[in-house]
């Protein structure tokens, strides 16, 4: 087989609580991620001479080594001494900048579709243990699902799936720093903490109504206060028929949980009409991989 098509789902954060602030400058957290049904779309090709040659639909997403679509390239090709050379094509649809992992993802379907493409015969296992160094979200992408989350991101434990339900993603027109945002955090001073337990207990009952009432995100003490756009998103989620609504990750993107594709449908066209955020998705759980 010479190409493969790998699919990166995006993530979202039902539950972020950050424990400290470690020695070595990294975050102890604790985490329930959640695929979702927004994806960008890999295809991977062999090529006859050596390198990597990644090329993106985005002006502004080069494919240079910066990418990390072409870190984790780089670091199967190092590691397995892969002779041929790989073609890599990246369409963009995850929001960049958003809080959802979009670069994260997009690497974690460059360990599947090499491991895949050149036969390599890694494990899941054996992946995720490469991914890290690539960055702490990336072992999760790559086994995806519904996920507690702890260390920096990388100690993993599969969970009960999201029930059914209908996710509305929106996005102002704003891009956050995920390392502003952890600077600016003073996890010791923090009050309120996600309840990580109760959101288990409910993910295992298939309580929606008890996942949407225990959604909270420590991370929105400081994106909030920086960008009050977002809380209007949340407000006009929780006004419209949302059950709950929540920032992702460090932000700015916020999700809506809602009982109906109608209700989310109609919020969706009434953000976009109020101008709250200029990139709006209705989509839905994913707890299998595809």
């Amino acid at each position: 087989m010479d190409t493969i098509t790998r699919k990166a789902y995006a993530k979202i954060n039902l539950g972020l609580d950050v424990i400290r602030r470690r020695e070595d400058g990294y975050h102890e957290v604790k985490m329930i991620m959640q695929s979702i049904g927004l994806y960008d779309t890999l295809t991977f090709h062999k090529k006859g001479e050596p390198g990597i040659t990644l090329v993106t639909n985005k002006e502004e997403l080069l494919g240079d080594e910066n990418n990390l679509v072409y870190k984790a390239a780089k670091l199967l090709v190092d590691n397995y001494s892969i002779k041929e050379g790989v073609y890599i094509t990246l369409e963009k649809r995850i929001p960049m900048a958003a809080g959802m992992a979009g670069g994260s993802t997009d690497a974690a379907a460059v360990f599947h579709g090499m491991n895949e493409l050149f036969s390599l015969g890694l494990t899941i296992d054996e992946l995720c243990a490469l991914a890290v160094r690539i960055g702490a979200d990336v072992p999760y992408c790559i086994q995806g699902g519904t996920a507690l989350a702890e260390g920096i991101g990388e100690k993993l434990k599969q969970l009960p799936g999201m029930p059914d339900c209908f996710l509305l993603i929106a996005k102002p027109d704003i891009d956050v720093s995920t390392k502003f945002v952890y600077e600016n955090l003073h996890a010791d001073y923090l009050t309120d903490h996600p309840d990580i337990h109760g959101m288990i207990d409910a993910l295992e009952a298939e309580d929606l109504d008890g996942i949407a009432a225990r959604i909270e995100n420590v991370l929105e003490t400081v994106t909030v206060k920086e960008y009050p756009q977002v809380d209007k998103i949340k407000q006009f989620m929780n006004a419209n028929g949302a059950m709950g609504a929540l920032m992702s990750g460090s932000g700015p993107t916020v999700f809506g949980i809602y009982s109906t594709q109608e209700r989310a449908q109609k919020a969706k066209e009434g953000l976009t009409k109020e101008g709250l955020a200029k990139e709006v998705y209705v989509t839905v759980p994913v707890n299998n991989r595809d």
